[in-house]
């Protein structure tokens, strides 16, 4: 039929692309296999039930109602009845095992795509709003779905009933088939124009939708800015903007759909004004005519049965569409080579924990270098302090001996071995990280400090936190270790926040600790706790520390000051400031 190779053919470009990614989707049912060809089958039943009850009302009508048999129209009546029943039943199989289906497949690539993006480098994340990365990971997927429950298998099967209610016409009666098919041209015409304008709609509604998402989760995160800088008025007029484009969109998806279901409905009007004139006028001018009253009844269900699923084809067409247009979005991330090779091979063991830069050059962005030529060492059991302005390269340092970013000239050694030689995961099991900027999960404090890691017993938390000197503070909340901080720990102090990614670092037993200057935005008690926390954690094993307040960091064996990338000065507080350099200079400027 002109209809089915039309429309698979609406595109000329990009269709094999499609083809591609439906193959790619379909992929993931492999493990459902039974529910699979299970909605096959229900569907293949689907079809071939579709036009028996039109042909039986036909055989109903010329002979037990024009010949009068009420018996016989009785049983006929009931067999009807019971094959509605069956088809009913056999379309609650087919949506929920199709849904369920689409569930299962999402449900998995959900797992697959998040799992893929949590080892993605941080140079990734820098780069990409984390609202894009919600919508793909959440509504992009979720329409994937479309695919199984209103995509291939449900646009299989009505092609499957056109063919089946064709052939039962062409075999009842070839003239009346052909008069039927009269105004199919012009459906082929507006469904090509229908499925290529939607296509262009639905990719903009996509892309509205992750525009969307970017501005509200951006804002929301930053809700306390907007309302320090009292630009709640503007980001308003923003967002009213950003929602009237999102809202364009999906109007201009609405409208072809307005405009085409109704012209199937004309066309279907037509067709049976068509088959009721041919039969009548037939029967008028020929009393031998084929065309009895019960044909004539039965061409009229069998075109609306036929038209019916032409319609549904040409919006499922869309469905699917949309549900690759998603499948592509999600692909793009899955297929993305975001994450630092692991290609080493060693695992730390009985790490000593001496580190060692030789000739390190690393850029965030390609050729824009923020370490030129980086050395220094560290040997085991050393306390380390980075020292510089903003923008020096002290956290780009530390950023890349636990390999979050890679380098791009020179190495980094522990214990004597090149980081690119040892696993990832074992490199970065030896090293713990305290961050100035403190991220706390909507949990427990107890999961917070363990991250969900049962092998670290509550006891061993307990131990931990009066060892930092944060149990105390711990025990006065409701619940104690139990207490849900909410998001970001927002019923938590700067402090405690601080003081929780001490006991975190902690049960993690690390050979090595890293921190980012933990009292630079909180109060001096907190300060005088961080401090002695700070003393005891460094205790025994490596440590390298970025100051901000020099008045930390005295007692370091190595001070190392950085300006723009380079090392400038290297050595003990006394050196330093006899030296009578930058880093004395640092020194009396913070405490003049």
């Amino acid at each position: 039929m002109p209809l089915i190779i039309t429309s698979l053919s609406a595109e000329k470009t990009g269709n094999s692309v499609d083809f591609k990614l439906i193959i790619r989707i379909l992929r993931f049912a492999k493990p459902y296999k039974g529910l699979f060809w299970g909605s096959a089958l229900f569907i293949l039943l689907s079809s071939v039930i579709a036009p028996i009850r039109p042909y039986l009302i036909q055989f109903a009508f010329d002979h037990y109602v024009l010949e009068p048999n009420l018996q016989m129209l009785l049983v006929i009546t009931l067999v009807m009845i019971g094959l509605l029943l069956a088809e009913t039943l056999v379309q609650f199989f087919v949506s929920f095992m199709t849904n369920r289906l689409g569930q299962s497949v999402i449900k998995d690539i959900r797992v697959k795509i998040f799992s893929h993006i949590a080892g993605f480098k941080l140079k990734y994340y820098d780069n990409t709003p984390i609202g894009t990365i919600v919508t793909r990971t959440v509504n992009d997927i979720e329409t994937i779905s479309s695919v199984f429950s209103e995509g291939v298998l449900q646009i299989a099967g009505d092609f499957l009933k056109i063919f089946a209610i064709l052939a039962v016409m062409i075999y009842t009666d070839l003239v009346l088939t052909l008069v039927t098919l009269v105004p199919v041209p012009i459906l082929i015409f507006s469904t090509n124009i229908f499925k290529n304008g939607i296509k262009k709609t639905f990719q903009a509604v996509r892309n509205k939708v992750a525009d969307l998402n970017t501005f509200v989760q951006e804002h929301i995160t930053g809700m306390s800015i907007v309302q320090v800088f009292n630009r709640e008025e503007t980001e308003y007029r923003k967002f009213l903007k950003i929602n009237a484009d999102h809202r364009i969109a999906h109007i201009k998806s609405i409208w072809y759909y307005s405009v085409f279901f109704p012209i199937v409905e004309v066309i279907t009007a037509i067709s049976i004004g068509l088959v009721v004139y041919w039969a009548a006028d037939d029967i008028i001018q020929s009393s031998g005519s084929s065309a009895s009253p019960g044909i004539i009844i039965s061409f009229i269900l069998y075109i609306y049965m036929l038209y019916r699923p032409v319609r549904q084809l040409a919006d499922r067409f869309n469905t699917l569409q949309m549900g690759v247009v998603s499948g592509e979005r999600v692909f793009k991330i899955l297929d993305s080579d975001e994450s630092i090779k692991d290609t080493g091979s060693l695992e730390l063991k009985d790490l000593q924990g001496s580190i060692r830069f030789r000739n390190v050059w690393f850029a965030y962005n390609d050729g824009d270098y923020v370490l030129k030529n980086v050395s220094f060492e560290v040997k085991p059991g050393e306390k380390l302090a980075l020292v510089g302005s903003t923008g020096s390269g002290k956290t780009s340092i530390i950023n890349t001996i636990t390999r979050f970013y890679e380098i791009e000239k020179g190495a980094i050694e522990i214990d004597g071995v090149d980081i690119r030689n040892i696993r990832i995961n074992s490199l970065q099991s030896q090293i713990s990280t305290v961050l100035q900027d403190v991220f706390l999960f909507s949990e427990s404090i107890l999961n917070n400090i363990r991250l969900n890691d049962t092998s670290i017993s509550e006891d061993e938390v307990v131990e931990a936190a009066k060892f930092v000197g944060a149990h105390d503070f711990i025990m006065r909340l409701p619940g104690g270790y139990h207490f849900n901080v909410r998001e970001r720990g927002a019923m938590l102090s700067v402090g405690q926040r601080q003081l929780i990614s001490f006991i975190r670092a902690y049960v993690n037993k690390p050979k090595i600790l890293i921190l980012d200057e933990a009292t630079s935005s909180i109060d001096t008690e907190s300060e005088q706790l961080i401090q002695l926390a700070t003393e005891k954690l460094t205790q025994g094993r490596t440590s390298i520390i970025i100051a901000h307040r020099l008045s930390t960091i005295r007692q370091a064996d190595k001070i190392i000051v950085l300006d723009k990338g380079e090392i400038v000065e290297s050595g003990t507080h006394e050196e330093l400031i006899a030296l009578n350099a930058r880093y004395r200079k640092l020194f009396e400027l913070q405490y003049s």
